[in-house]
């Protein structure tokens, strides 16, 4: 697949191609005869308001960025923007110029989303726009701001997901939607504690190496309810749970569960042309029959994530192209090709969101090099010669179906740039129709179908990989396997087909000694799940005084083995079912729960003893006896921040006595919220210090530590800082048999320019 979710990096200053494009392009250059005559064509927009439109998309876009993580960090973060940013950027002057302060989005929910309109020049040069900046780069580098596009923040607010509900992002990378989907799955969080929620969020993708960003989104919000997996959305396989409980008065037979889910979101690849305000290399490259190619693909993984979906459920499609032949086309056929489903009216919600409504004609482009059109594929159709039918790319899913104005294609949005300022955005909300039928024999019936029912060949959709991008199919992952006996089969599947390929009767996840793979090729290391009795985590839960209630049988190990060699992962308890109920290399499985205690090499003179990370401690914090918990005071903090190993007896008491009377290892401070003369602590502030002989570190890493200087000091304070941002000595530099270790590391620094690119979207070719 080919997308544009992220800008490549790299180079001076970390300049993407698009920085040096809008270099060279002058605003008169920004236009495509093209792109004018087909949109034109398809009346997407009244003709009053074309200039208007043309005129926004020759616009940079705004900076815009959402407030994340739990609701009262979010909204701590949100009064500090209000109360100290907003009045000190009120009245900037700039080259004779009144440069705006930031400005709330006014559609977001709880004011929690913001929009500046400044050049790099302003951030760079203006001093008190430049404190905004470091302010922006730091909390985005922690997590606790996500900087991402304004339209690319509405999917998953129309998916209304819940703590419970059970969740899959279809086309998941780089996973600015998915953290918002982890953030209402953890909507009932505190400041410093994480929930446990009931539900399941599987974020997918199928390019391995952007399923690892996923991984790295993670850690910004840790979830026990989170999976990453690394497949083809649109031969999504069945995942399984434990069978039912056999009732033989009702004649239900003992058989597996699938897994449905309430809420899919398919925010699939695109052409990307809603993106041209940021990626102003398209202006160049536009052909009208961009879009004609994804077209089925998108189609594809639409239909599959309506199998996979609850009886109750809700679908989000969207895309950032303004294309109807990926956007009310692709609805049109999957709607037509299940009509259990119909569009949600959602016009209520988010009431101060300018849209605009679904078109219900079009005529796709049918050559790329002049915008030649035709109103129905019947007429397309009768001027191909035999020879041309059989290799055209087009279908008759490209052009409005007879029943358009049935469908109530009105009920999708479109956003446009001119409307509010944004890129442009397609969304469409599906539901199933209101049926008779129980929840229950709903189910029942879908997976007997799945597995027994033949498809009818009306039905079936061609996997036709011309149709598909260069890029896929990938060698990191190859299609659903076929049998030797299959070899010779038309490479012909439909959603259902692809479902009984998925379905393997697998064993328990967790083993040992070496497993049978259903894909050998798959080569990440398999998660196993140990023992409540395991010595290893008895023995870590002694060290760290978890209580009686930690979740000890939801701790899992990355090795076949299933030893406890040296991290453990927490997972609730649907994660782990699905876990144990699936052949892991089936499913792909990148990762599953989330990291939260690591085993710690000390230094000379100590035992190796197990910690809690720094981003795992929200999770395990519930269950860690609070009698053990350290108090301290606001300076020990700054103390902290600004020394790498502060010795013991350099602190005031009562955290000197206090601390010289612990014995070494991991150990958990609170620093409870009020003020001091020269900053206030909002809510408690819990943070895992580890102890050596003679001296403490802060465990975090430098970025985190960072953050929470500029946040509560408005300045950097740490060493890192002093040090012009040089790692933390190392353990061999330190005195001998002080027992110190290294703070934990986040990833390297990024160009603060880039840690301002937003996450971008699904679109055209990176």
């Amino acid at each position: 697949m080919t997308r544009s979710k992220k800008r490549q990096r790299g180079g001076r200053a970390g300049k993407s191609r698009d920085d040096d494009d809008r270099g060279m392009l002058e605003k008169s250059d920004m236009k495509n005869e093209r792109f004018t005559s087909y949109y034109k064509a398809q009346h997407i927009i009244p003709e009053e308001e074309w200039d208007q439109f043309i005129e926004a998309l020759r616009r940079p876009l705004p900076t815009t960025f959402r407030i994340a993580g739990s609701r009262e960090i979010a909204h701590a973060l949100n009064d500090a923007i209000k109360k100290t940013y907003v009045p000190l950027l009120s009245d900037v002057v700039f080259e004779g110029d009144i440069v705006p302060p930031p400005s709330r989005i006014p559609w977001y929910p709880e004011d929690l989303a913001w929009q500046f309109n400044v050049s790099k020049k302003v951030l760079r040069k203006q001093q008190a726009f430049k404190k905004f900046h470091s302010f922006l780069v730091h909390e985005t580098e922690v997590g606790n701001i996500s900087r991402q596009e304004a339209v690319s923040m509405l999917p998953p607010l129309f998916l209304d997901v819940q703590p419970h509900h059970k969740v899959v992002d279809m086309c998941a990378a780089p996973g600015s939607k998915t953290a918002q989907l982890l953030e209402a799955l953890h909507a009932q969080d505190t400041a410093t504690a994480t929930s446990i929620p009931p539900g399941l969020l599987i974020a997918n993708d199928s390019d391995s190496k952007r399923a690892h960003l996923l991984i790295h989104q993670s850690a910004r919000l840790p979830s026990p309810a989170f999976m990453v997996t690394n497949l083809d959305a649109s031969i999504f396989p069945v995942l399984r749970l434990p069978a039912p409980t056999a009732d033989p008065r009702r004649g239900v037979k003992k058989s597996s569960n699938q897994l449905l889910f309430d809420r899919i979101l398919c925010d699939v690849p695109c052409s990307g042309d809603g993106t041209l305000r940021k990626n102003i290399g398209i202006w160049k490259r536009w052909q009208p029959m961009d879009g004609n190619g994804l077209h089925s693909l998108q189609t594809r993984i639409l239909q599959r994530a309506m199998r996979m979906l609850e009886p109750d459920g809700r679908i989000v499609y969207s895309t950032c192209s303004l294309n109807p032949v990926e956007n009310e086309a692709v609805i049109a056929a999957a709607l037509n090709s299940n009509p259990d489903f119909q569009l949600i009216d959602v016009s209520a919600q988010l009431p101060e969101l300018v849209r605009r409504p679904g078109i219900s004609s079009w005529a796709p482009a049918v050559n790329r090099t002049i915008n030649t059109t035709f109103k129905t594929w019947n007429a397309y159709n009768e001027t191909l010669t035999e020879e041309q039918r059989a290799d055209s790319k087009m279908s008759e899913t490209h052009w409005p179906p007879i029943n358009a104005e049935s469908l109530q294609l009105q009920h999708c949005m479109r956003i446009y740039p001119h409307l509010q300022d944004t890129g442009g955005f397609f969304v469409a909300v599906l539901e199933r129709k209101p049926r008779k039928s129980s929840h229950a024999s709903v189910a029942v019936k879908r997976d007997a179908e799945e597995a027994e029912i033949p498809v009818p060949e009306a039905k079936k959709v061609k996997l036709d990989l011309d149709d598909l991008p260069e890029s896929q199919p990938s060698a990191s992952f190859p299609p659903t396997p076929m049998s030797e006996d299959d070899s010779s089969r038309p490479l012909v599947l439909d959603t259902v087909e692809a479902d009984v390929q998925a379905v393997t009767d697998t064993k328990n996840t967790t083993f040992k000694g070496k497993p049978k793979l259903s894909d050998p090729s798959f080569k990440e290391m398999p998660y196993t799940f140990l023992e409540p009795n395991d010595p290893t985590l008895i023995s870590c839960i002694d060290q760290l005084n978890l209580t009686t209630s930690f979740p000890s049988s939801n701790i899992l190990v990355r090795n076949p083995e299933g030893d406890a060699v040296r991290s453990f992962y927490l997972t609730n308890d649907l994660v782990k079912s699905v876990v144990l109920n699936n052949d892991y290399t089936r499913m792909r499985l990148m990762t599953s729960g989330t990291k939260v205690i690591t085993k710690q090499e000390a230094g000379r003179g100590l035992e190796a003893q197990f910690r809690v990370l720094g981003e795992g401690l929200p999770v395990v914090l519930p269950y860690i006896d609070p009698s053990v918990i350290l108090d301290a005071e606001f300076a020990t903090l700054k103390t902290l921040l600004m020394t790498y190993y502060p010795l013991c007896a350099s602190f005031a008491d009562p955290f000197r006595s206090v601390i010289e009377n612990k014995s070494p290892g991991s150990h958990i401070v609170r620093f409870p919220a009020g003020g001091s003369n020269d900053s206030t602590l909002s809510h408690d502030l819990l943070l895992p210090l580890w102890k050596s002989n003679v001296s403490v570190t802060l465990m975090i890493d430098k970025k985190a530590k960072s953050a929470l200087s500029l946040r509560l000091f408005g300045e950097d304070i740490t060493t890192a800082a002093r040090d012009g941002g040089k790692k933390a000595p190392q353990t061999s530099q330190l005195p001998q048999n002080t027992g110190d270790v290294v703070p934990d590391e986040g990833a390297d620094n990024e160009d603060e320019d880039a840690i301002l690119e937003d996450e971008g979207d699904n679109g055209a070719e990176q």
